[in-house]
């Protein structure tokens, strides 16, 4: 969301331009239902059941949630499970879409399938985050380890081990990748990278033949702390953009280790990848499988704060804005 208030974020400016209203998860009462025109899935059991006017729904928008009102196609939304509120429902869709399409790259997901590779170990990055929370629980679920979570202060540990790591690794006590060759010796089978320049090469080298690094953020290419962006913050992203790692593709092959990443908001016409996701991550949830992250909740006249929490890099799960 402070990407695309600083008119950064790619798929923003591609798809809505300026003015643009952040956001992509909702949580609320069905208002209106339109005409069903097709097979839009709206049959598939308790979870996607025809909707209608008093249901309580969560899923994404394409950007445009922090509104008190908005148009959705069915496919993008699904009943809230019994045992979350609204705020934990809306805090659900990107980060949970996102963390299970990552499995997917690397591998896990359909379960059916997959091939059953010797190591299964894996590092995520930010392991106490939305995305990162999302990871932990879903690696468990679907059977890999060790599950080696990273966190940037000690005040994350407990959480991201309340979450199901196997190891911890706090980086603002000991030095990240010592710790993981200890851990993982031979190198990991997948590393989840949201950080950017600051951890993409030594991922990269702290993978197993057969590895795969999935990447799906730049969080230390941006600015923290900062609610506009001066020259100076120009410059220093324009300096972290020139020290990003290049994959060559001839070491790729020799290394056998692969280098995948995405951007679930350029995902709009593929409706079938999205919604298996979204099948899967409500299942887990209505038997309470998958965990809802720590939440904190603003009102929408305190986005301000919101967003400085956001960019403070302290906060630890998912933040809403009650609209």
């Amino acid at each position: 969301d402070c990407t695309i208030r600083w008119g950064l974020y790619e798929s923003a400016k591609r798809f809505v331009g300026w003015p643009i209203s952040p956001g992509f998860d909702i949580a609320g009462t069905v208002e209106s239902v339109g005409e069903t025109h097709g097979n839009d899935g709206s049959d598939d059991g308790e979870r996607r059941s025809e909707f209608k006017v008093g249901d309580k729904v969560f899923g994404c928008t394409l950007f445009g949630a922090y509104s008190n009102r908005v148009l959705v196609p069915k496919i993008q939304l699904r009943k809230i499970p019994r045992i979350l509120s609204f705020e934990q429902a809306a805090s659900l869709p990107a980060v949970s879409l996102t963390a299970l399409h990552a499995l997917s790259l690397a591998g896990y997901f359909p379960i059916k399938g997959q091939t059953q590779y010797s190591n299964k170990s894996i590092l995520i990055h930010s392991a106490a985050g939305g995305v990162g929370s999302m990871l932990v629980q879903m690696s468990k679920l679907l059977g890999l380890g060790p599950v080696v979570g990273v966190v940037g202060s000690t005040s994350k540990v407990q959480a991201a081990k309340s979450l199901g790591c196997d190891v911890v690794i706090d980086k603002s006590k000991e030095d990240l990748w010592e710790r993981a060759e200890v851990e993982v010796p031979g190198g990991f089978k997948t590393i989840m990278d949201a950080n950017g320049v600051s951890t993409l090469q030594q991922s990269y080298d702290h993978l197993a033949a057969t590895g795969r690094l999935i990447v799906f953020g730049f969080h230390s290419n941006l600015p923290m702390g900062c609610h506009m962006l001066s020259p100076m913050e120009w410059i220093r992203m324009a300096r972290k953009m020139v020290s990003m790692p290049a994959f060559d593709p001839m070491d790729l092959t020799v290394d056998n280790k692969s280098v995948l990443g995405f951007n679930l908001s350029f995902f709009a016409d593929e409706e079938a990848v999205v919604s298996e996701l979204f099948d899967q991550i409500w299942e887990w949830l209505d038997d309470e499988l998958l965990k809802c992250p720590r939440v904190e909740t603003f009102e929408m006249e305190q986005i301000g704060e919101a967003h400085s929490l956001i960019q403070s890099g302290s906060s630890i799960g998912k933040i809403v804005v009650r609209c």
